[in-house]
């Protein structure tokens, strides 16, 4: 026979009800299981019934004990075998930092929804990126549903506060743009020419001239590079794990796109290589055995932190308008779309698997396009 008994959250009055479940096998002794968090008493008893009805058709609660550990070690060790090791590292960041100190020890099937709910707008405070956790620690639920560990996903309906950014604000839009304007650019290579080395110059300019990801132009090699046909084949990223250097194909058959080059682009690269060369048969640089457009004095890939580090030293130095690494990707879809390309064509630039993406950095356009736009709207209406 089941015992209920109201208890107090932050939440408000809760219920939570004991029962007995029966001899554990393993240890010959009597066990009994609490469930909580139900909002009134005849949910509580209605649950109760239900899994004394279970206990008595023979049913199993080998499950009851589980923790949310337990099921995240069980559905890790099966999904990581199918991502790649970047993937894996990023995930197991998110869930060491974000979901496992607050879920980790607390049974699986006694965690309720006003507690994944109060986790969420916890973290909502401290990242913008609650989405992605959301979504992550919602896979070991659906995990323990499929394993039939649980009857019901505390995190379905939970919802993503809206962040104080997200509020549109005149007065804070400007802050927020990560992208560069046009004379912004200019002025940020006519820096990087006077005050880096060549090579620092050309990966950058190369950043801002392609869009392509950091990973994907850090792991370029020559043979990428057609200069006959003025293109650039991306088909692969840099990860750098245990102190190695590794070359991943890249995430999506979207990502592997081969891009035109323009020839200012192409002459620099061409300038690079020579130096490149000048320099290992001038003693000054190792062998290049990776073939890497973009090494170091011992001809291993540069570091990924690199041109973020450089980035930021600039902007500081120069009082430049603050913009990401990514920032320059988006840099380049802008000026895309200021030049009048199509967003399909943006969208297979950049390698963007969903159009969405593209999308969102075309609500996102510079003021010039704002503009544009508006003067064809009234040359069309004074026709």
């Amino acid at each position: 026979m089941a015992s209920f008994q109201k208890y107090t959250t932050k939440q408000g009055q809760m219920w939570l009800f004991k029962t007995d479940t029966g001899i554990n096998p393993e240890t010959g002794k009597r066990q009994t299981t609490t469930r909580r968090g139900f909002k009134t008493k005849k949910e509580a008893q209605i649950a109760a019934a239900k899994l004394e009805q279970e206990i008595a058709s023979g049913r199993s609660i080998k499950n009851d004990n589980l923790t949310f550990q337990n099921v995240y070690d069980q559905w890790f060790s099966n999904h990581s075998k199918t991502i790649k090791l970047s993937t894996k590292k990023a995930i197991e960041s998110k869930f060491n930092r974000h979901i496992l100190p607050r879920f980790s020890k607390l049974k699986i099937k006694e965690i309720t929804r006003p507690y994944c709910q109060k986790m969420i707008n916890e973290i909502a405070q401290l990242i913008k990126s609650v989405n992605d956790i959301k979504i992550q620690a919602n896979q070991v639920f659906k995990y323990a549903l499929k394993m039939e560990i649980i009857e019901r996903n505390p995190l379905e309906h939970v919802t993503i506060p809206r962040q104080q950014n997200e509020i549109i604000n005149e007065d804070n839009e400007t802050d927020e743009r990560n992208y560069w304007k046009k004379d912004e650019i200019r002025n940020f290579l006519s820096i990087t020419k006077h005050e880096l080395d060549f090579r620092d110059h050309v990966l950058f300019h190369l950043l801002i001239y392609t869009g392509a990801r950091k990973g994907e132009i850090l792991a370029l090699t020559w043979d990428d590079i057609d200069f006959e046909a003025g293109s650039i084949r991306l088909n692969k990223t840099l990860f750098h794990h245990d102190g190695k250097f590794i070359f991943q194909t890249s995430k999506t058959r979207e990502s592997k796109r081969l891009i035109s080059l323009d020839p200012l682009t192409l002459s620099l690269l061409n300038k690079w290589r020579i130096k490149q060369n000048e320099a290992y048969l001038a003693g000054k640089g190792y062998l290049n055995n990776n073939k890497v457009v973009f090494d170091r004095d011992d001809g291993s890939p540069m570091r990924l932190a690199y041109p973020n580090e450089k980035l930021a030293a600039l902007i500081k130095k120069h009082n430049l308008h603050k913009i990401t690494i990514h920032g320059l990707r988006h840099t380049h879809a802008s000026l895309l779309f200021e030049a009048g390309a199509s967003i399909k064509e943006v969208q297979e630039r950049l390698g963007h698997s969903d159009i969405q993406m593209t999308m969102n950095i075309y609500t996102h356009v510079t003021d010039t396009l704002k503009e544009q736009t508006a003067q064809k709207f009234q040359r069309y209406i004074e026709l």
